[in-house]
């Protein structure tokens, strides 16, 4: 029998802190050694002229996410409620993963206002099952009652979920400050992070109605309704009352300098927050919502709307620059995909004519992202190939504690991208291998693409076939981790509210 199950031989191994020429032993789905050479193996896989990086981790997900009316959560008006499910699946989701690069998720359950967290979860529990990617959860808390919070938190949390999502925006999800407190001391009670939206709802609605009198109503006044003050205004908010109650919390899709600013100023103070950003705010601009099309008229800006908005290129340059100074340390998808051309669905949910406020904010984005921020990033010398890894893979997995995940280490899972680094590729919709009609980084070309990917030690894509089969990805429960353990700093000394 041969010591080990798969050698990845020949390649440029890529770790987050430096590059080796070695090759990789595999056995029971883990990595298990490190070696110059290895040959004693049932499998050969020539990694030759090829880097090997970790596979991708990416802890920003919306995949299959009900709610009421079929309609996802990312939404800013109200659906109609004949809207079905968004089209993307588990299966669909993890097929496009693959063909990217990315091996493990983290995605969200959702919670209706009035109702409970179980029920969702039980729901939302099967349908992962049915994908290929390993899989954890965050938990949405929409409606913070004293059931919720002091009964069923308790709950999820023995199920290994480990971090509630919140919003400052969106109707019907936001929370006021009040209900933001309580959910920040739940968590710091129960171990688990916080994960944050951070724009202000009042803010938005009073520009958007505003926007609305004035006719100013195609998908480009989105960005309007939105500009960065109100993402930098409820960032610092978000932060303050965080450090209020002792709470690590991470700062989800920061899509500007001011933003980001607010963080690293809480940073350098010791408070633990964390800030994301994804490939949108470094490929994508306000403009794009300005498009026209002969498909879609002057619904094509529809394609490029999410929260919060693109913007431009000369803030791009100013969130590349929080990238290499670490205050944005990790780079997540955000994806939510809605289709463009199916009426009264998708983007088209409330109609082709429909106001940017009832146009559903969202962009799918799981097999682009690490093509686009290779080549944007290393390939154009932006970060360099340890700092790609650190942001796809190692840091999103420590922050969300992931044991065996983001890593080629001896000891763990055996998750691997076999990537050409010289290798041109012009984005196509086909090539995402989404549920979704269309991509919105559509004939961007981009230096570096992953000729294989390898999920627990199996080759799960090769030369853009996937080839897992459905159910096979597992969850992944996270125990308590001290990465995420607050300071014990408090305002006075005192204590409002001791964990349990």
């Amino acid at each position: 029998m041969a010591e080990y199950d798969l050698a990845v031989r020949g390649g440029v191994v890529a770790t987050g802190f430096g590059t080796t020429r070695c090759d990789i032993g595999i056995k029971g789905g883990r990595i298990v050694a490190l070696a110059e050479r290895i040959t004693d193996a049932e499998s050969i896989l020539d990694a030759g002229g090829l880097l090997v990086l970790p596979g991708g981790v990416d802890t920003h997900c919306h995949i299959e996410e009900p709610a009421r009316g079929g309609y996802t959560s990312a939404q800013e008006g109200a659906p109609p409620p004949e809207v079905t499910v968004q089209e993307e699946s588990f299966v669909s989701a993890s097929t496009s993963a693959f063909a990217g690069g990315t091996t493990s998720v983290v995605c969200f359950v959702p919670q209706w206002k009035g109702e409970g967290l179980l029920p969702r979860l039980a729901d939302y529990e099967q349908r992962a099952a049915r994908g290929m990617l390993d899989y954890s959860f965050h938990q949405i808390i929409a409606d913070p009652f004293p059931g919720v919070l002091e009964e069923e938190v308790p709950q999820i949390v023995a199920k290994g979920i480990r971090s509630l999502k919140v919003f400052l925006t969106y109707e019907p999800l936001h929370l006021s400050d009040e209900q933001y407190l309580r959910v920040l001391i739940a968590a710091r009670r129960h171990g688990c992070l916080v994960t944050v939206h951070c724009e202000n709802y009042a803010a938005i609605n009073w520009r958007t109605e505003a926007l609305l009198k004035a006719g100013l109503t195609a998908p480009k006044y989105h960005a309007w309704s939105r500009p960065p003050v109100v993402e930098r205004e409820a960032t610092h908010r978000a932060i303050a009352l965080a450090e209020l109650v002792d709470q690590p919390i991470q700062v989800f899709h920061v899509s500007c300098a001011e933003a980001a600013e607010e963080i690293a100023r809480a940073q350098h103070r010791g408070v633990k927050v964390w800030g994301e950003t994804c490939p949108q705010y470094l490929a994508l601009t306000a403009e794009d919502m300005d498009r026209s099309s002969p498909e879609h008229g002057g619904f094509a800006g529809a394609a490029f709307m999410c929260s919060p908005s693109p913007r431009s290129r000369e803030e791009q340059a100013k969130v590349w620059e929080m990238i290499r100074r670490g205050t944005l340390d990790v780079v997540s998808s955000d994806h939510c995909g809605f289709s463009m051309g199916k009426p009264g669905a998708g983007k088209q949910a409330s109609g082709r004519d429909a106001a940017f406020r009832d146009i559903p904010n969202g962009i799918p984005g799981l097999a682009a992202r690490l093509p686009i921020l290779f080549s944007e990033g290393v390939s154009k010398g932006r970060i360099g190939l340890d700092e790609f890894v650190r942001l796809t893979a190692s840091n999103p997995a420590r922050l969300m504690g992931l044991p065996g995940k983001g890593a080629i280490a001896v000891g763990a899972d055996a998750d691997l991208a076999l990537w050409d680094p010289a290798k041109k590729v012009v984005l196509t919709n086909a090539l995402m291998q989404h549920a979704i009609d269309y991509t919105p980084y559509e004939g961007l070309e981009v230096t570096g693409w992953p000729v294989a990917t390898l999920r627990r030690g199996a080759v799960v894509m090769r030369d853009g076939v996937v080839q897992a089969e459905p159910g096979t990805g597992r969850f992944l429960p996270r125990p308590p981790y001290a990465y995420i353990r607050p300071h014990g700093v408090l305002a006075n000394g005192f204590d409002a509210a001791p964990p349990l």
